[in-house]
Order: structure tokens, then C-alpha cells, then sequence
């Protein structure tokens, strides 16, 4: 007897996991006691949350004068706070959805903290439009409810009531979806549970998850369905997002390049808050074995391609002020490169055109440290480019004698950092509490996808590597 190999995959799983090894591994984050590194970023995040919540609630007391804004410039930093964090929301349902109807198996390992820094991007993006109401009581407002409720009958030709629906919507479907995605999980957790407690609560959250055949082909079919009325959203919520702009008047704001464009640059600035969070997970919790390499060059070609789109859209976007022949949009764009905001739009530029390029080097794609620098200097970009588009277009109009500047106060920055503690205490309780990584979904992929196949799967002694051993075949 001997073996034949084939290398024609690369192992997504490495160090010859079996599937006990999988449910250990993961596991143990979940039921054991917080490690030192879980304990001292949740403390900052918490102080960091407590600081922002106060600011959050002085600016309601105080009423949104305290934010920078003034005449001109109606829409600042809660407005770029807002289109940033639901762009960054984008690569969870990307990675769930459409790679899922793509049969690509390295979603398995990241999907699920994707998914999660979906929910808490959502949120964290929701609440600067409770900051920007002013008068977050009244947010029901935004609902069509009769007028007997004390509301008014919302205008359903406004993009803002079209953000509503597609927000809310966004969110629901993420969370079915994740909580889904959840079950068999909880299950695994809720059967290794020692205390009395912790088996109650995840049981009760695993829905009576019992591993039958029925169960898992019913699992299989919900998320196909999921899968199908997720895909959609990915497209079409950035798309009205970018309406709120692309229905005004507004010179810089008044094209149609921007529903393309702005998905674009979610996808973009997603992916790239992707890395950072699982590159972090895959240390702290020692799961380099199913965050691999390939993982993190995989998303790295996805941020090339799409930060290759922002770049085209970005000259695209020069060249139709220039062929439209408005003198007005034309100024707008010469005054984004040239005016007193030039920094912005150069920052924008330089993040999200240049230093996306590097990753087209195979060195650079497959570095851990190179990686999350860009990322983080990706999604400082995209920060960038909503500011440009929101504050350059705004503060110099049609009337010179109109024309202002916005400076950011205290509580802008402020505000923006409440959305940081928000985030990341949310984020670091899922971390602790509830598996980072599917471990149903990675169970799917050892077979076809690991270094090494185990014992049980296979039979082949343990020390013996294999290749690829979807093409392992005995020959006498």
C-alpha cells in the first residue's frame, strides 16, 4: 500500500486537527476564566464606553450646538460616523451570504466574527443617527405610524425614510442569520457545560439543537434562504445609503456613480476591519491553526480588487465633473484637491489608492504585521473619503458669502469615540462568551481542506502527512 498525493489545495485547517481537536480548541475561550488580554482591553473599552456614554447624553442635554456644525455645514462628523460604521458592517454579510452561495470554504473560519462586527457596526452606526435627531425620544418619527401617535406621516420620497427601512432591515436579517449560524454551536457548548447555569442558558439558546439528520439538513436549508435574502442587502444598503447624497443638488454630491461606489468602498473598508479584529483573535485565543495565512491573503485580494474600484471611481468622479461642463461641480472637485480641506482629500487618496497597491506583492499579502498596518490605514482612509464627501461638497455652495468652515469640537470627537468603547465591549463579550470561530463550518472543511486528515476521517496514522486529501487515493 502506498499513497498518492496531490497538492492542489492549500490547507485551510494545518497541524493535523481532528474534529475533537476543533471543538477543544475553540471551546476554550468560552469555558475558560478571561485571560489577562481579554481583561485589560475590556476594561479600556468599558472606560472608554463610560466616557463617551456621558458626552453621548450632555450633547442631547445640551442640544447639537456643541458639535461644530453651523449654517453651511448641517452634516459633519455624525454624518461620516455613520456611512463609515454601516460601510464597515458590509463584509460580515459578504462573507455570509455571497462566499456562502460561492461554495468558497475560507469563509468558514472568519464568518463568524464578521457577522458580529456586522451587528455591532449596525448599532454603532444607528447611534449617530440617534445623536443627530437631537431629540432621540422622538426617533419613532422616522416610523410611518399613524399621526394619532403624536408622529407625522413620514415622506416616503426622502432617501432618509428609505435609510430606515434599509437599516432596520440590514440589521434584522444579520442577526437571524449569525444567531443561526449560532445553534449548532451553543449546542457543542451547551453538552460540555459543567455548571448547572451554563447549561441552561445555552441550552436555552440553542433552540433544542440535537444533531439530528433532520436538524442539520433543515440548518442547511435556512441558510441557503438566508443566504438568498442576504445577498441583495449587501448591494442595495450602501446603495440608499449613497442616495441620501446622490438625490440632492448638490455639487460633488449630484451623480450617479455613487451606489456602485459606495458599495465598493464598504466592501472595502469591511474587509479590511475584518483583519484587523481576526488577525488580534487569531493570537490572544492561539487559533493561528484555523485563521491561516491563506485566510488573511484571501480577504487581502478581495481589499486589492475593491480598493482598485474606489480608485477608478475616484478619477471617474474628476472626469464626469470635468465632461458634465457645470462649472459648479467642476469647482467642487478642484476645490476637494486645492482647498482648504486639501489634507482630507490627499489622506483619502494616499490610504485608500496607493497602500492598497502594495498587496499586489505576495510577501506583503501573506505578512501578518503588513496586513493589519494597511488595514488600519485603509479604514482611516475610508474615513477620510465620507469626510471629504460630506464636509468639502457642504462648506462652500452656490453663495460665497455663505461659504464657512467646520471645525470639529470636543464632542465631535467625543461622540465618535463613544462609538469605539461601544463597539469593541460589545465585540470583546462575544469573544469571551460565545465561539469566534464556527466550529460546525470548520468541521465541514477538514476533510477536503486540512493538512493532515485525522484519525477517524481517515485512517492514515497521524504522523503521516498528506497533501491534499481530497485526492488521497490508496494504490496497491
Amino acid at each position: 500500500m502506498s499513497h498518492v498525493t496531490s497538492a492542489v489545495r492549500t490547507p485551510l485547517v494545518t497541524g493535523g486537527k481532528t474534529y475533537a481537536d476543533v471543538t477543544e480548541d475553540i471551546s476554550r475561550q468560552v469555558e475558560g476564566s478571561p485571560t489577562r488580554e481579554w481583561t485589560i482591553a475590556f476594561t479600556i473599552s468599558v472606560v472608554v464606553l463610560i466616557y463617551g456614554t456621558a458626552c453621548v447624553f450632555w450633547t442631547w442635554w445640551e442640544g447639537l450646538g456643541v458639535w461644530g456644525l453651523n449654517k453651511t455645514v448641517g452634516w459633519a462628523w455624525d454624518i461620516t460616523n455613520f456611512v463609515w460604521w454601516v460601510g464597515i458592517g458590509h463584509a460580515g454579510t459578504l462573507i455570509s451570504a455571497i462566499l456562502l452561495l460561492f461554495r468558497q470554504k475560507w469563509r468558514t473560519a472568519v464568518n463568524r466574527a464578521a457577522e458580529a462586527m456586522t451587528i455591532f457596526a449596525v448599532l454603532c452606526a444607528a447611534s449617530f443617527i440617534l445623536m443627530h435627531m437631537g431629540r432621540p425620544w422622538m426617533a419613532y418619527w422616522a416610523l410611518p405610524l399613524p399621526n394619532t401617535l403624536g408622529s407625522l406621516w413620514v415622506n416616503f420620497k426622502s432617501p432618509l425614510v428609505w435609510d430606515v427601512f434599509a437599516i432596520s432591515t440590514y440589521f434584522t436579517v444579520s442577526l437571524v442569520f449569525w444567531y443561526m449560524g449560532l445553534l449548532p454551536d451553543l449546542a457543542t457548548i451547551r453538552d460540555r457545560a459543567r455548571s448547572k447555569v451554563s447549561r441552561y442558558i445555552y441550552g436555552a439558546f440553542s433552540l433544542g439543537w440535537n444533531g439530528s439528520a433532520k436538524t442539520w439538513a433543515r440548518y442547511e436549508y435556512m441558510s441557503l434562504i438566508l443566504a438568498g435574502l442576504s445577498t441583495p442587502l449587501v448591494l442595495s444598503v450602501h446603495t440608499i445609503v449613497s442616495m441620501d447624497f446622490a438625490t440632492s443638488v448638490i455639487p460633488g454630491w449630484h451623480t450617479t456613480i455613487f451606489p456602485p461606489y459606495f458599495v465598493a468602498g464598504a466592501i472595502f473598508s469591511g474587509f479590511a476591519m475584518v483583519q484587523n479584529l481576526v488577525l488580534i483573535i487569531r493570537v490572544v485565543f492561539k487559533l493561528e491553526d484555523y485563521i491561516t495565512i491563506e485566510h488573511i491573503e484571501s480577504m487581502n485580494k478581495v481589499i486589492t480588487l475593491t480598493g482598485s474600484i474606489v480608485g477608478v471611481a475616484y478619477i471617474t468622479e474628476f472626469f464626469i465633473a470635468w465632461y458634465s461642463g457645470s462649472e459648479f461641480e467642476g469647482y467642487a472637485f478642484i476645490n476637494r484637491a486645492t482647498g482648504p480641506y486639501w489634507w482630507a482629500y490627499w489622506a483619502m487618496m494616499t490610504c485608500n489608492v496607493v497602500t492598497p497597491q502594495l498587496f499586489w506583492s505576495r510577501t506583503i499579502r501573506r505578512s501578518i504585521v503588513w496586513t493589519f498596518v494597511l488595514s488600519v490605514i485603509v479604514n482611516i482612509g475610508m474615513w477620510f473619503e465620507r469626510f471629504v464627501i460630506i464636509v468639502t461638497s457642504l462648506h462652500r455652495d452656490y453663495l460665497p458669502s455663505s461659504w464657512a468652515m467646520f471645525h470639529p469640537t470636543l464632542f465631535d470627537i467625543s461622540d465618535y469615540i463613544f462609538s469605539f468603547g461601544f463597539f469593541f465591549t460589545l465585540f470583546l463579550l462575544f469573544a469571551k462568551f460565545l465561539p469566534v470561530v464556527n466550529m460546525a463550518e470548520v468541521k465541514t472543511v477538514i476533510k477536503s481542506s486540512s493538512e493532515r486528515l485525522p484519525v477517524s476521517v481517515s485512517g492514515v496514522a497521524r504522523g503521516e502527512r498528506v497533501a491534499n486529501p481530497t485526492f488521497n487515493k490508496d494504490v496497491e
